[in-house]
């Protein structure tokens, strides 16, 4: 992530109002340069955290996905908004440390600019995947990030991720099974229609498709609000 310096070298008698000034043109600058890039696969806006749960949900799909930072404070045209309290301080750690399992590794910076603070929350890739957002029934979900989506991981994704927890790898013999499922995938096809297909049992289809994905000769995308899966 850019960072810019803080530090300038000027003359003594006038360093506390310039070192002020220039702390806050750089705020200012490195938010406006981050917002210029938009909501993406790596960068979310929260205008406000008014419900720790919700926050979990993007926090644990930038972990599952390829890490992110999430912009508090600003809204979702990029308007700078600021946080209104030091409660909401308090539901961005919630959201970390208390409505994710396993506790994601996460960082909090805060900007200032415009009179407003800013927090950019910064999560890195876990590589204890799944992390999953707990609702407020304390059922817990992970999620993957889609461009500028928060997604409910499929079934699939789970258990790629168990499958990559095994020290000894992902072992796979081709067999009638394996080539009982390739031999219907003409066609993109949904993890249901996949199932319907071969009458194979459910789980035995999602534990195929994961390791025929980490061998890389199926592909998964997500489109109309559905997973679907090909022949790569």
């Amino acid at each position: 992530m850019e960072t810019y310096p803080r530090i300038i070298d000027i003359d003594l008698d006038i360093r506390p109002i310039i070192l002020i000034f220039a702390h806050r043109m750089d705020d200012k600058r490195y938010l406006l340069s981050l917002i210029n890039e938009g909501e993406h696969q790596q960068q979310d806006f929260k205008y406000r955290v008014s419900d720790a749960c919700k926050l979990a949900k993007s926090v644990s799909a930038f972990a599952n996905t390829e890490g992110g930072r999430l912009l508090i404070g600003v809204r979702d045209d990029g308007h700078l908004s600021g946080i209104k309290s030091e409660e909401e301080i308090y539901m961005m750690h919630q959201a970390a440390y208390k409505y994710c399992n396993p506790e994601p590794s996460i960082t909090f910076d805060t900007y200032h600019a415009e009179g407003r603070t800013i927090v950019i929350a910064s999560v890195p890739f876990s590589t204890k995947r799944p992390i999953c957002a707990i609702d407020e029934e304390g059922k817990k979900r992970a999620y993957i990030r889609i461009k500028d989506e928060n997604i409910v991981a499929s079934p699939v994704h789970l258990a790629l991720w168990r499958q990559s927890q095994k020290k000894q790898g992902t072992i796979m013999a081709y067999n009638e099974n394996v080539s009982k499922v390739l031999s219907v995938m003409q066609n993109r096809l949904t993890l249901n229609q996949i199932v319907r297909q071969t009458s194979f049992p459910r789980y035995k289809v999602i534990n195929l498709l994961a390791c025929l994905i980490s061998f890389g000769t199926i592909r998964w995308e997500y489109d109309n609000q559905q997973f679907l899966f090909s022949l790569t």
